[in-house]
């Protein structure tokens, strides 16, 4: 893998690919707190309007943050992560994690990032800044 530091604008990030479990959603419920029984209760989700349990925001959030931080390793940190969510993640839903470089600066690199299901509807799009060391 190239080093973040030679990476230029339209370059593409690694793509990460993620499918949440039942056991993940769950888990991340009991280390977030969020125990909102659209994550934890199918028949609860269905009722109302859902097609059965769905991922938190965050926790879709966070994968795409893995993506980042994977590619960074040590050579930086984020310092700042904008995403709006467009569709809800199921489990066994297939995400695909992407990114390209936006603009840079000497220190400064801002990418444009994303995520789609395998029947490609987006499901996260936003914005990452990240600061090279």
């Amino acid at each position: 893998m190239k080093s973040v530091c030679n990476y230029q604008v339209s370059d593409r990030l690694p793509i990460r690919e993620w499918v949440p479990s039942h056991v993940q959603i769950r888990q991340y419920a009991e280390v977030s707190g969020d125990f909102n029984p659209i994550h934890l209760n199918d028949n609860y989700a269905r009722q109302v309007g859902l097609g059965g349990v769905i991922a938190h925001g965050m926790l879709t959030m966070a994968q795409m943050a893995a993506l980042l931080t994977e590619w960074i390793g040590n050579e930086g940190r984020i310092s700042k992560l904008d995403v709006r969510f467009e569709q809800v993640v199921s489990p066994g839903d297939k995400i695909t994690f992407s990114g390209s470089i936006r603009a840079r600066s000497e220190k400064i690199i801002v990418c444009d990032i994303g995520a789609c299901n395998d029947k490609g509807d987006k499901v996260l799009v936003g914005l990452a800044h990240i600061i090279q060391k």
